[in-house]
């Protein structure tokens, strides 16, 4: 797809045009880094750097016009507006060709479960016969070629040229997380979705977004800002802010949970540590039986919320199949193996909220009688009050606990591994390198024993003193599986 600048210039209302040029625009790119011939760079405002100050590098390296928000000294076209980030997506949308008009749009926001579901999502589109991309917190994939995710939610223009290359791959639709801060800063502005799901709100990200009510608006924002006509969503009944949205959209959205009163509810459930079998009554639609490889009361939930938000839009075979043939998520109670018959689960679960939903479910597939070990750290610069209340939800399940470093960034590990401790009624160790402590867990365990490590998952790197420093939770785990 290809536009003119003047078309561009047309559609972005109350800016000033400094033009003597009609230039081909290709692309849509705010990092310098990545200008070539036929680009529009914009000129983003961010916390660490302005894209205006590198202007002059990428009208060197090619960008045949710029969207800015002072007058450059450049010789390109120019087209000057209050805030970049406010015409970003929607510009870059219309040099793209529009393309979530093109897709099913799915976009999945919440606090806990948005990765599961957006995976159990795709494969049940996928059973349909669909060919579906996936933009999410593990991988960004256009159809074709999966790559690692940078972040959730990446700059409006990158999703469009997502999308775009979602469509040009033959896609049929798109299932995306939408994070709060993604939503608030406008990074899906151009994008609109068919089907808005909400899983559920805890307490998280209130050093961004300060109060529970706040964070709750950034989420509401997928529904009130970017569906399309006549969408048709889902979102928890049994969560209070899950209610507000079926309260506020009863047309348009429909309600899952497990108590009496939700329209798409579990009424039967059997999860092992092999997977899970459970029953699914929606209004309107005939029970549907379901096998899943994923374990645990909460991936009853992330299935129940998958599927209520596909009923009507693919036939039960489908989902059927879909469901049963999910693939293990990465860093998502994802199961190792050890040769002694002890085992070990890596999860991403980072709130006292999460960390409590694993641990409890580790518990009650394993038995009373296993002894349970966790090991977790917090993020420095981060909600200080979840330290605490971390090991208070370890402790309830846990037999003991290593806390350890996560992303501790400006902070002390030591000073948050302290603050940690402070909340734990079991015995406990700190370690602050990770990797030493991960090794100790995994030396403690005997046939029997289970290992639980979160609040990392999938992710690649420490973040310690702004290095980053490479480990990865399951790379660790399965490099001394494999030398022991």
């Amino acid at each position: 797809m290809s536009v003119k600048f003047e078309e561009v210039a047309k559609f972005v209302d109350k800016a000033r045009v400094i033009a003597n040029d009609n230039p081909e625009i290709l692309d849509v790119i705010s990092d310098s880094r990545d200008v070539k011939p036929g680009t529009l760079f914009c000129c983003i405002k961010g916390e660490k750097s302005d894209g205006h100050e590198f202007a002059k590098a990428a009208e060197e390296k090619g960008a045949c016009a710029f969207l800015c928000e002072r007058e450059l000294d450049i010789s390109k076209p120019q087209i000057i507006v209050g805030s970049v980030r406010d015409y970003l997506g929607e510009v870059a949308a219309l040099v793209y060709g529009n393309p979530s008009e093109k897709l099913l749009m799915v976009g999945v926001t919440g606090t806990n479960g948005k990765t599961t579901t957006t995976y159990i999502t795709r494969s049940i589109l996928q059973a349909a016969g669909m060919r579906v991309g996936l933009l999410g917190t593990i991988i960004e994939s256009d159809g074709i070629t999966d790559k690692e995710a940078d972040r959730t939610t990446p700059e409006s223009c990158i999703i469009q040229q997502q999308l775009a290359s979602m469509v040009k791959n033959g896609c049929g639709a798109c299932v995306m997380e939408t994070s709060s801060h993604g939503l608030f800063l406008g990074r899906i502005k151009g994008a609109l979705y068919d089907v808005p799901v909400f899983t559920n709100l805890y307490p998280e990200h209130l050093d961004f977004h300060v109060t529970m009510d706040n964070y709750f608006e950034a989420k509401k924002l997928l529904f009130t800002r970017y569906v399309k006509k006549n969408f048709m969503g889902a979102a928890n009944f049994d969560d209070p802010y899950g209610k507000k949205l079926l309260a506020e959209f009863p047309n348009n959205l429909r309600g899952f949970g497990l108590s009496d009163g939700a329209s798409s509810r579990v009424i039967n459930s059997r999860t092992s540590i092999n997977g899970t079998e459970l029953t699914i009554h929606t209004e309107g639609f005939n029970d549907i039986t379901l096998h899943s490889p994923l374990v645990g009361d909460f991936n009853i939930m992330n299935t129940l919320c998958a599927v209520t938000a596909m009923r009507g839009r693919v036939d039960d075979e489908a989902i059927i199949k879909g469901v049963a043939n999910v693939p293990q998520v990465p860093g998502r109670l994802e199961r190792i193996d050890l040769p002694n018959g002890a085992c070990v689960f890596v999860d991403f679960a980072h709130t006292p909220s999460a960390l409590k939903s694993v641990l409890s479910v580790i518990r009650k597939l394993s038995g009373k009688d296993s002894h349970i070990i966790s090991v977790f750290g917090h993020g420095g610069g981060r909600y200080q009050q979840n330290r605490p209340a971390l090991a208070q939800s370890a402790s309830e399940f846990a037999n003991e606990i290593i806390i350890t470093s996560d992303n501790a960034r400006d902070e002390e590990p030591l000073d948050i591994a302290k603050a940690i401790a402070s909340g734990a009624t079991i015995p406990y160790t700190i370690e602050t390198d990770r990797a030493a402590a991960v090794k100790m867990g995994l030396e403690k365990l005997k046939k029997g024993d289970i290992l639980v490590i979160t609040g990392k998952g999938p992710e690649r790197f420490i973040t310690i003193k702004n290095n980053k420093i490479p480990f990865n939770d399951t790379e660790a785990v399965k490099e001394w599986r494999d030398s022991h």
